[in-house]
């Protein structure tokens, strides 16, 4: 089973994005409000995937994704990002993240998109 970590201050996108990975049999192993705390629980959890929101209080999406990565080279993480948000998807993408999600999404382009990630390794 493909172990995730969502993290997203906002917690009823934390929710649409746990109902439609546990439907396709992820297992969301815990849930982060900001990229601080992400960061922490990526360190004590070592999950498969994370999916990252990029605007956040506390730390930024695109921090943590950079701490996470000089702490795990291999980590996979995939950017959520809203429109409009292509100049930091970018550097997210440049600073490590695997691929990017931007909201509103479709269910079937979310669990696409996280298989192909997975399947790379």
């Amino acid at each position: 089973m493909k172990r995730v970590l969502i993290v997203d201050d906002a917690a009823f996108m934390r929710m649409a994005i746990k109902n439609i990975l546990v439907k396709h049999d992820f297992e969301v192993i815990d849930e982060a409000e900001n990229g601080l705390v992400g960061l922490n629980k990526y360190k004590d959890l070592k999950p498969d995937l994370v999916t990252m929101d990029i605007t956040m209080p506390e730390m930024t999406g695109l921090q943590s994704l950079k701490e996470i990565i000089a702490y795990d080279s291999n980590a996979k993480v995939v950017m959520v990002s809203a429109m409009g948000q292509e100049p930091m998807v970018m550097e997210a993408i440049q600073s490590g993240a695997k691929s990017f999600i931007v909201k509103p999404f479709k269910e079937d382009h979310v669990i696409k998109t996280l298989n192909n990630i997975l399947n790379l390794s």
